[in-house]
């Protein structure tokens, strides 16, 4: 990377930085959800072939307190990754009814 003293050329500079490491995270964020979703599903298929509920509550609280302590270690707002796994949980529920009919 060239130096500039410009510093509206040195913002430039460091915010396509900034947005080439966002690209690259959302890119790996969208690649885990994937693979997330592939266990998930088979879990779902699991379940519907033994007649297990679609929800496992005991499994979602413990998995919410661990998110949220995973979150409180990484600096991310608890709260916000609380509210990030219950929408997946609902998505998966969502999938497991699916298996189950």
């Amino acid at each position: 990377m060239t130096e500039t003293h410009d510093p509206v050329a040195r913002a430039a500079a460091l915010l396509k930085e900034h947005r080439e490491s966002i690209d690259r995270l959302d890119a790996i964020l969208v690649f885990t959800l994937a693979e997330r979703f592939k266990h998930t599903q088979a879990v779902g298929v699991l379940k519907a072939q033994h007649d297990l509920p679609p929800s496992d509550p005991a499994r979602e609280e413990t998995q919410i307190a661990r998110l949220q302590d995973l979150a409180e270690n990484a600096d991310l707002d608890p709260a916000f990754a609380k509210k990030f796994l219950n929408f997946v949980i609902q998505e998966v529920i969502k999938h497991h009814e699916q298996h189950q009919s």
